[in-house]
């Protein structure tokens, strides 16, 4: 099978809709609710849409609750959970210096296999402060040629307060400025965006605006 024909068998109702297994012994944290401005705005943007069918691709783990509500906006859905996907150790190469460190092009070669312009709109949630270093600045510009023009890509980034032992979580849209985070083990804070470095990152987006909450969560919905 092609690794196009593959990603669109991963179009929902082919992708894996069950929680990710915690680490065994691992207590499971509860489940936690947030108001999400950034996130009003990006539903809005789909509503707004003229399009008879959008495209949204969702990067987090898989979320039922998130693919009703979109598939009931009109939307089709993918879904790509692409920090489990980084964790893969056949993407890892052998530096110089003996370490090992993944590799962008064996792992773009077979993720996020679309063509340009196929989305209307992405969600990024937080899954750039989470991802190997090598891999950002790659998937952010593979994002780019991915989206339309005038697409939407909403991102959330912790604040330098959040700490390291924050942890990634599944974002349940409930409503649709409201999510519910399931938190997931196994996965460490990398790094911490301020804003200079988000506009760095996203610099060839036509407009970035910025939402900051009250949980150390900085909220972005770039444009592009």
């Amino acid at each position: 099978m092609s690794s196009s024909n593959h990603k669109l068998m991963r179009w929902f109702r082919g992708a894996d809709s069950s929680p990710s297994k915690p680490q065994e012994g691992a207590k499971a944290e509860p489940r936690t609710r947030r108001h999400c401005i950034g996130l009003g705005d990006f539903m809005r943007s789909l509503s707004s849409s003229g399009e008879e069918k959008i495209c949204v691709l969702d990067l987090g783990p898989t979320s039922p609750t998130n693919i009703t509500l979109l598939t009931e906006l009109g939307a089709r859905v993918f879904n790509e959970d692409i920090l489990r996907e980084s964790q893969d150790a056949s993407y890892l190469v052998k530096q110089e210096d003996g370490s090992m460190q993944i590799d962008p092009a064996k792992f773009f070669a077979e993720n996020l296999d679309y063509p340009a312009g196929q989305f209307d709109a992405i969600l990024f949630w937080d899954v750039a402060d989470y991802l190997p270093e090598a891999l950002v600045k790659p998937l952010v510009e593979r994002l780019q040629v991915m989206l339309k023009t005038k697409g939407h890509l909403l991102a959330f980034f912790h604040t330098k307060d959040a700490g390291v032992e924050s942890l990634y979580s599944r974002h349940h849209i409930v409503q649709k400025d409201t999510l519910e985070l399931e938190p997931i083990q196994g996965f460490r804070l990398q790094r911490i965006f301020n804003n200079r470095h988000i506009e760095n990152l996203f610099k060839d987006f036509a407009s970035r605006k910025f939402f900051l909450g009250r949980d150390n969560i900085r909220e972005v919905l770039m444009v592009r």
